[in-house]
């Protein structure tokens, strides 16, 4: 963490200063158990808590000084060190910019670089954000300190999530990876204003978080306020094969470099920016993509990845062109994504049990995109398998969720999958359609919770079984999925295929 003292917290934050002005905080927390000594609490309101209820607890685990809203005093009376601003979230934000300004002064004042990608997207952004960062680490530059790469643990992607990544870096990072997401117009806009992006991927613009949104094209226009807020002498990245994506390009004055699965119909963007391009893009036996990767005019490598499921074709692209204009070669690009698994939990996550079950976990985010792509993956791996798709709701979707999860009961059916299991009654509407289309009897199961899931799934699977677990995360299936994939009844530990 960048070194600011108590008063220029105050400072910075507009906030009222009420402790010893040269207090140094050392790390930043917004959950009073993981505060260490030397922390700055940041005591925020929350849905279900006050933060201020926990200063105390916070300051006794080492807390030096609370970011906060309002006094709080301790049993004796006396006001805990603090800095009391009007909202605690955005003199998070607040200090999170100083932050990212003091580490570009000081690094060009060395004359040593410091770049900044920020990623977003409806879907991937996770993915790609622990791709690019694991190209990252393995240059000279991004490895040389545990410090040199910093990417968002999980998907710290808000307006707390963001700050809480950029206070983990300091004077010696020299990449920080940033992943985006929104609820709104105008959220992309105040995170791109913190971290001041040097380089914007977009991903895809989809259905996910419509209903907040009101419609996908205002999803579009909140996406690529990240392409809009890059200077000149950035780099904006864009998905040639998503027309909302591919249509931002007028929206931004930096350069321009797009990714796409089919290089033959985007050949002429060549003449407008860096096409980043995979040729005879394919999947492996274990359903992980294969293709050569063409980045500009540099020689194609091969690829050859170790995640699952032919849509993170795309994501592997998106990596490749964000690390390619942070400097990085084609040649280490392909090497780093041909070794990189899944860099986060529940996101395709595989685990081979010992009785021969195999367990896919994706049950870290859901959308109809990504619902579509992770259910066509299980068809194609389990060819000669008996496929088990167990699925939750898709949360977030507004007026399209009926209509929506109906189309992924349809799916289902014609994709073949040999048994469903529907969890909760928020995706009642996935079990009515699949019934509706034809899948009778024991095919398609309806429980009402993970636990009558799980009973069902441990009394009938058997060696050879493929199960995809996937639903949004409020949802919870992420548990039930590690439940599943650690419930060998030989009691053998099960190998997770992760990096």
């Amino acid at each position: 963490m960048i070194d600011f003292t108590a008063a220029q917290i105050a400072e910075i934050t507009g906030g009222r200063l009420v402790a010893d002005p040269d207090i140094i905080p050392t790390s930043v927390v917004t959950d009073s158990r993981e505060a260490v000594r030397g922390s700055l609490y940041v005591a925020k309101p929350g849905e279900h808590a006050d933060g201020h209820a926990y200063v105390g607890a916070a300051v006794a685990a080492g807390t030096v000084l609370t970011l906060c809203e309002r006094e709080v005093k301790d049993d004796g009376g006396t006001t805990y060190p603090c800095v009391v601003v009007p909202d605690a979230v955005l003199a998070m934000g607040a200090l999170a910019k100083a932050a990212v300004a003091r580490i570009r002064a000081d690094r060009a004042g060395r004359g040593e670089r410091f770049t900044v990608v920020g990623i977003t997207g409806s879907a991937g952004k996770t993915t790609t954000k622990d791709l690019v960062a694991g190209i990252f680490r393995t240059t000279p530059e991004g490895s040389a300190t545990p410090a040199s790469t910093v990417a968002p643990q999980g998907s710290y992607n808000g307006e707390v999530g963001v700050p809480l990544t950029v206070f983990r870096a300091d004077e010696s990072t020299r990449y920080l990876v940033i992943e985006m997401g929104a609820t709104g117009i105008g959220h992309i806009q105040y995170l791109a204003d913190m971290v001041k992006p040097d380089i914007g991927v977009v991903l895809f613009v989809g259905t996910a978080h419509a209903g907040e949104f009101g419609g996908v094209e205002n999803i579009a226009k909140a996406k690529g306020e990240l392409v809009e807020a890059l200077a000149t002498e950035g780099t904006a990245v864009l998905n040639a094969d998503d027309p909302r994506v591919r249509a931002m390009e007028p929206r931004t004055r930096a350069r321009l470099a797009f990714f796409t699965s089919h290089p033959e119909a985007n050949a002429a963007l060549a003449e407008r920016g860096t096409l980043v391009a995979a040729h005879g893009a394919t999947v492996d036996d274990g359903g992980s993509p294969v293709f050569d990767l063409a980045i500009g005019s540099e020689a194609p490598v091969h690829v050859s990845s170790r995640l699952i499921g032919a849509h993170h074709t795309s994501n592997l692209l998106a990596a490749a062109a964000a690390a390619h204009a942070a400097g990085v070669s084609a040649a280490q690009i392909g090497e780093s994504l041909s070794a990189q698994g899944p860099g986060s939990r529940w996101r395709m996550q595989r685990t081979e049990r010992a009785d021969g079950v195999t367990v896919i976990n994706d049950a870290y985010n859901a959308n109809p995109e990504s619902m579509r792509a992770a259910l066509q993956t299980l068809a194609d791996l389990g060819r000669g398998r008996r496929t088990w798709a167990v699925l939750g709701a898709m949360l977030e979707l507004g007026d399209e969720s009926i209509r929506a999860h109906t189309a992924v009961g349809t799916l289902v059916v014609r994709l073949n999958i040999d048994r469903l299991i529907v969890v909760g009654r928020e995706a009642r509407a996935l079990y009515v359609s699949a019934v509706n289309e034809g899948s009778w009897g024991n095919e398609t199961t309806f429980a009402e919770t993970a636990d009558e899931a799980f009973e069902l799934l441990e009394h009938e699977l058997a060696p050879g079984d493929l199960v995809l677990v996937k639903s949004s995360n409020g949802v919870g299936l992420g548990l039930l999925g590690d439940r599943i994939a650690l419930a060998a009844p030989d009691g053998s530990t099960p190998h997770e295929e992760r990096s």
